[in-house]
């Protein structure tokens, strides 16, 4: 690999400048970002790696607080130079007292392009065309570096990126690149480092090297997380509690306890899988709101069990929270007001289940004697699995600059109609939920290969 490109990120104050940065380096905590103005008052920086190397090394500079009064100090300073003559009057002109006390701020941007390979030249597609934008682009000019204005915010319904491409071609910028900082754009981010690529052409192959690694990198993320959410759900489909009283009695204090400590653990479970998705993407823990089910300070707003998230996410309530297991049914449908010895067929039906395996020979024992289970209810899975994927969906589209909180609504999730085969598969293997406590089994390679099988159903 060829050197790392070295990239300039310049532009007047307040544009997102930093955000951009943010987004590229996928940090949230990258620099300052805020609504004041000049908030960024010295040159930050930082590397995109591939296989452990710089690819690309961005600066961030500050804001640019007086380019109208600067230029008109250049042409001062340059008057009857040629055009081929400018970056030497930058160069003098960084040298005189006036670059280290008025000028500062513009110094340490001008030090920096000159540095640079490119430019990056961010403005706020939602600001007008002014002077002081015009003045700004002009100094660039002048510092004989290659310019890619960045029109930020583009996803805004107030962005006026017409016109904005108009002004540039008018200056002879005509590769321009749109980005937004706060709704991630693939497409958009890979259209920019082509661009770069583009003006740079003695970098190309690192620049190619970078693309492909950043596509890599957003498919490895996306098996991770389908991994985990997946992960999440055999624990809670799996998870079995038994209960000692009479079955079917909903006023039981017994089984009403055991229900309020399965809907514990398994919102618990959820609540880690929200944190593990955050973290995977680099966020924070309370980025997440808004929405009829929101995230406030990173946990879900509403209930995993109520009716309100089944309605939301379009989902067919099939059972109670408080269903039967294979073998629980299977014992209710025999003994349909008959006693464990009333007949050889009942018996015989017996042995059938027996015969199935030692788990379902326990269980139908446990049944006869007058205990019950209790297990997630299959919609409420489905809300599960519904508002995780939602959730991935809306951090892959997320920008790491971005202040408002995760938007998830319902909306942009289409939950199947009923468990995928994987889980089927794990309602009957309580050994496989780390929620059973210490004699789970979370490491066998039939629950892996479950796993598996649910995370590739998940990402497709």
């Amino acid at each position: 690999m060829s050197d790392p490109v070295r990239v300039a990120v310049v532009g007047h104050t307040n544009t997102g400048k930093t955000s951009l940065l943010r987004t590229l380096t996928r940090d949230v905590g990258f620099g300052q970002v805020s609504d004041r103005p000049a908030v960024t008052r010295h040159v930050e920086g930082a590397a995109l790696l591939v296989d452990g190397r710089a690819a690309m090394e961005l600066y961030d500079t500050p804001g640019m607080e007086d380019s109208i009064a600067l230029l008109e100090h250049l042409d001062e300073a340059g008057q009857g130079a040629r055009r081929s003559d400018w970056i030497d009057v930058i160069t003098s002109f960084l040298e005189t007292p006036a670059a280290r006390d008025r000028y500062a701020q513009e110094s340490k941007v001008l030090r920096q392009i000159l540095a640079a390979d490119v430019a990056l030249y961010v403005v706020d597609a939602r600001d007008p065309v002014v002077g002081k934008h015009l003045d700004e682009l002009e100094i660039l000019r002048r510092c004989a570096r290659p310019v890619v204005p960045i029109l930020n915010f583009t996803a805004s319904d107030e962005a006026q990126t017409a016109t904005w491409t108009e002004q540039m071609s008018r200056l002879g910028l005509h590769a321009i690149a749109r980005f937004d900082t706060v709704v991630l754009d693939d497409d958009g981010e890979r259209r920019l480092f082509e661009t770069i690529g583009t003006l740079l052409d003695a970098h190309r192959a690192t620049i190619d090297r970078l693309i492909a690694d950043r596509a890599r990198m957003r498919g490895r993320l996306r098996d991770a997380a389908c991994q985990l959410i997946a992960d999440a759900l055999v624990d809670a489909a799996a998870h079995v509690v038994r209960v000692e009283g009479a079955p079917g009695n909903d006023a039981d204090p017994t089984t009403i306890a055991a229900v309020d400590d399965l809907k514990a653990l398994v919102r618990h479970r959820e609540q880690q899988c929200v944190d593990q998705l955050l973290d995977l993407f680099r966020f924070r823990p309370g980025d997440g709101h808004v929405g009829d089910i929101p995230l406030d300070d990173g946990r879900w707003g509403l209930d995993l069990f109520s009716p309100e998230a089944v309605k939301q996410f379009g989902i067919r309530t099939t059972g109670a929270v408080a269903a039967g297991a294979m073998a629980g049914l299977a014992v209710d449908a025999m003994f349909a007001g008959v006693s464990l010895g009333a007949g050889l067929a009942t018996g015989a039906a017996i042995g059938a289940l027996m015969q199935a395996g030692h788990s379902f020979g326990r269980r139908l024992l446990d049944r006869a004697r007058g205990h019950h289970e209790l297990r997630v209810a299959d919609s409420t899975l489905l809300v599960l699995q519904a508002r995780q994927v939602e959730l991935l969906q809306a951090l892959e589209r997320r920008g790491h600059a971005a202040m408002d909180p995760v938007a998830i609504d319902g909306a942009g999730s289409k939950p199947p109609k009923r468990l995928a085969a994987p889980l089927r598969k794990a309602r009957l293997h309580p050994e496989w939920s780390r929620l059973q406590g210490d004699g789970a089994d979370i490491a066998s390679d039939a629950r892996m290969a479950v796993v598996r099988a649910m995370s590739e159903a998940l990402c497709t």
